[in-house]
């Protein structure tokens, strides 16, 4: 793969609407953001990691990408000055787009006979993130949205990294966003899947995930710097619709495949951003294959309870956490907050929730895995000493 450096990430999400917040609170905080929001499901209670931004655009989901974008806008003008708008492309991931808009649009259709002033189908189609973000910036390469629920933003990654490998453009927005909905708080719970109390990953007593939303952006060219992609793996078991394959087997091959792709060996590998949904299945399953391919000693852990479960926008929302934790410079780890009560039925992962290692990680991997058996494991890599 040719080079592929990371630039310019930008995120709004439940730990905060910018990166020194975000990354401080990454590291630091020991009690979830997440809170009780009313108004998605008919029984109120379910905690959510909900994002306090300004609704600027024409939906909620596009006005978080409006939030991320500040930071990026600088950088792109000077891209466009260097290799032209029509060389930068825009690939984005989500589940949602502005289905929030289309769910009140209906509900105003039932009371009214009509739809509300404003509204248009083409708010709530996948493509509009994409569009949005291009409109936003002026760029006139290729722009699409994947979605492929929760490995949407991080195949995002990996789909720009493409790009540039062929030679199709110079750089690529990547990244993605997804808002809270009442498609995903209805459906998930209709799938028994979410917990009415603060999701506990890996714990003996966890009852399932807490939704959140974010956008979360950067920047890929070739440019060196501080942080570039070294590899990706994806694979797709197809085991179920909706739960993953019982052993992990697609998750475990794509973690090696990432390793295959960097050119790399499992102990090269010194922190894993884990899927970590704290559902019942996701848990024992990533458990496994984590310890067959590191080992019982590997430091890892998940980020959920610090953001909820962004669904389309996590691999991206990941794999920046990895970056700021290839950057800290103290070995400092994202918090991995739960109970502390293991499971004997997961694979025992001892390191699991370390805060601190003894040296700054050189070599990050993010593990996305979605509905379908759709994996992904991505691998960041820290440049320079």
């Amino acid at each position: 793969m040719e080079a592929c450096y990371l630039h310019q990430i930008a995120a709004v999400c439940a730990l905060g609407n910018d990166i020194a917040t975000i990354s401080e609170a990454l590291f630091t905080t020991t009690v979830s953001p997440l809170k009780v929001v009313d108004g998605y499901l008919p029984e109120p209670g379910l905690p959510v990691g909900k994002v306090d931004v300004p609704l600027v655009a024409d939906t909620r989901n596009n006005s978080l990408l409006a939030a991320a974008l500040a930071p990026l806008r600088q950088a792109v003008e000077v891209l466009k000055q260097r290799y032209g708008a029509e060389r930068i492309a825009v690939i984005l991931g989500s589940s949602t787009s502005g289905i929030a808009e289309g769910e009140a649009a209906v509900a105003h259709h039932l009371r009214t006979g009509e739809f509300p002033p404003g509204f248009h189908y083409q708010q709530q189609e996948m493509s509009a993130p994409a569009e949005f973000v291009a409109r936003e910036l002026q760029i006139l390469g290729p722009a699409w949205t994947i979605s492929t629920a929760c490995t949407s933003s991080a195949k995002a990654i990996a789909s720009g990294a493409r790009l540039l490998d062929l030679g199709v453009c110079d750089a690529v927005v990547v990244g993605g966003a997804d808002s809270l909905c009442r498609l995903t708080l209805t459906g998930f719970s209709s799938l028994e899947a979410v917990s009415d109390t603060l999701c506990n990953p890996f714990s003996i007593n966890r009852k399932g995930i807490n939704i959140g939303e974010a956008a979360a952006l950067m920047i890929l060219s070739r440019e060196p710097g501080a942080v570039r992609l070294a590899g990706y793996g994806e694979t797709s078991d197809a085991y179920h619709i909706s739960a993953p394959h019982p052993e992990g087997r697609g998750a475990e091959a794509a973690m090696r495949t990432a390793l295959a792709h960097a050119g790399l060996q499992p102990d090269d590998i010194s922190y894993i951003n884990l899927h970590g949904t704290a559902t019942e299945h996701n848990d024992q399953m990533e458990s496994h294959a984590v310890a067959r391919v590191f080992g019982p000693n590997i430091p890892c852990g998940s980020t959920k309870p610090l953001t909820g479960h962004t669904l389309g926008a996590a691999g991206a929302l990941e794999a920046l956490f990895c970056y700021l934790t290839l950057t800290d410079g103290d070995g400092r780890l994202p918090r991995h907050l739960w109970d502390g009560e293991r499971d004997p039925a997961l694979a025992a992962l001892s390191a699991l929730g370390a805060a601190t290692i003894a040296s700054p990680p050189r070599f990050a991997m993010s593990n996305s895995f979605a509905f379908g058996g759709n994996n992904i494991a991505l691998i960041l890599e820290r440049c320079g000493e």
